[in-house]
This record gives C-alpha cells, structure tokens and sequence, in this order.
C-alpha cells in the first residue's frame, strides 16, 4: 500500500530554495571574500523569498540572483562605511611548533583557509565594480542583468567590469580602505627591495614572527632582525606584486615571469608588522591562485 505525501507549497519553495544554495552561496562567497558573511547574504535571501513567497516569481534562479548580489552589494557598501574587511581566519597558514610536520587535517584545513579566501586585488574594487566583475566573468551573467541589479545602464555595468580587469591587472587599488595597512605594507616591500634592513626594523615590531611554508615544509623566523635579514635576502628582482586578501588579511602576491612564487599575509597593529605569513611552494600556489591572475 502507498503512501502519497502531500508536500505544502512552503515545503516546496523551501525544497526549490535548497536547490540554488550551492550556487548562491558560490556568488556570495566570491563577491564578499568570506564564508560566514556569504551565510548570512543567502539566509537573508531565503528569509526575503519565505516573505515574498514564489507564485509570482517566473524565474526563481534570476530573482534569487538578483536580491542575492544586491545583498552582497549593501554589505561591501557598509564594510567600506565602517572602512572594515572580513577576517575568516580559524587557522595559521602553518602548525605552531617550527619543527613538527603538519598533519593531513591541518593540511586540509590550510587547503580550504588558504586556496579558497584568496582573492587577488578584489579589496582594490569598488562595490559596483566587485560584483560586475564576479557576475560577468565568474559566472557568465548578461551585463543588461547586471545593470538591473546593480541599478545602471547596461553600458555602466559594461564599463564597470571593464574597469575592474584594468585595476585586478594593474593592481591599482580604487578606494582608501585599508590605506594605513597598505602604507606600511608598501613601507616594507621598499626596504626589502633596499636590502634596508633599519627600514625593515621600523616597520617590524620587536616580537614578530614570520611562518612560511615551502617545498621542504613549514619554517618560523621568530624577531625583527632575523625576519629583516630573511626579507633581504628573499628579495627577487623582475618581480610583479600584486595587492591581494588573504583570509581577510592585507597581503601580497609575487609573481615572477607571468608565474606566483609567494602568496603573503600580513597582521599589522599600531603601525607596524607583528607576523607574517608567507606560502612559496610552487605545487599549492598552482592550486590557489585564480587563472585570470596571469
């Protein structure tokens, strides 16, 4: 004997939410660089969808798209307001202790922290200019779309993209979000240029700590003046920096003949450097660093 389950309207507007999540939370997550704030966009969505309810929605993929992004849109809007970057750090690039091989859950874990929050130069985008550039080269949506969710002609929203290639390619940051960050970000690529080792001390806090991780495993450099010394050394000439958010933090890519060499993180108080985090093997960089990069 059958049983027919009658399944409510709500129920089944909740079923067909479900469905979408994953890519919800795909344009969510590239557009706002963080997990738990690309949560919080798609659960205001699905709250925004229960009110409104899906009998008079033709293209729920479409709608849902569109009050997503421009969810996303009001939260870059406010995060520069407040001048604020997400920060989704909840674990080192590397194990605590120097010496100790890393384990294949820490591994995993820096796999996801690392090589998913990378987002190269999208700190340098103004509002408008991220989510045009995500919709339309990410995920292939039409630029007149894009102009509607956005507000603005189907040229502007073109424009738009256009000009968030050229600062992603130039590395040109578009807002003074971060600035003071970057002042003393570009205060000690200087110096390490100089092989300036007062100029990398000035920068350094007296207790920082640089954790790198390379083709021979992890490694801590502990102190200014050891890390100021490393620095000089590890200047490479011929390099292309490029700005870049690292798990939320201000950081740095490094290339060298159109290929990554490092990715670096950088945690900075009271004007000056207190870690750094650095990943240079060439294997997990491949794997990280998005294709339109070059």
């Amino acid at each position: 004997m059958r049983v027919r389950v009658r399944v409510t309207e709500e129920e089944q507007l909740a079923a067909d939410f479900e469905s979408h999540r994953p890519y919800l939370h795909a344009i969510a997550f590239r557009v706002l660089g963080s997990h738990a704030d690309a949560d919080d966009a798609v659960q205001e969505a699905w709250l925004r969808l229960h009110r409104t309810g899906g009998g008079s929605i033709a293209d729920l993929r479409g709608w849902l798209t569109t009050v997503t992004s421009r969810i996303c849109l009001d939260v870059l809007r406010r995060r520069g307001t407040r001048g604020e970057e997400p920060l989704e750090l909840s674990v080192g690039m590397l194990s605590p202790d120097a010496g100790s091989r890393t384990s294949p859950e820490d591994e995993a874990l820096l796999a996801s922290s690392v090589g998913i929050a990378l987002y190269v130069v999208m700190d340098a985008l103004t509002p408008a200019e991220r989510v045009s550039f995500v919709l339309h080269d990410v995920f292939e949506i039409p630029f007149d779309a894009i102009a509607a969710i956005l507000g603005r002609s189907t040229p502007a929203a073109k424009m738009l993209a256009t000009r968030a290639r050229a600062r992603i390619r130039l590395g040109t940051p578009a807002t003074t979000t971060g600035a003071a960050e970057r002042q003393v970000i570009d205060a000690f690529l200087a110096a390490a240029g100089r092989g300036d080792i007062a100029g990398l001390l000035a920068v350094l806090a007296p207790e920082a700590e640089l954790r790198a991780s390379g083709p021979q495993g992890p490694f801590v450099v502990r102190g200014a003046e050891q890390i100021a010394r490393n620095a000089r050394l590890g200047a490479r000439p011929g390099a292309l920096v490029h700005p870049a958010v690292v798990d939320g933090h201000a950081g740095l890519l490094v290339m060298v003949d159109g290929q990554p060499v490092t990715v670096i993180a950088f945690s900075i108080a009271n004007g000056a450097i207190t870690a750094i985090r650095a990943l240079t093997d060439p294997g997990r960089l491949a794997q990280i660093v998005p294709s339109w990069v070059a």
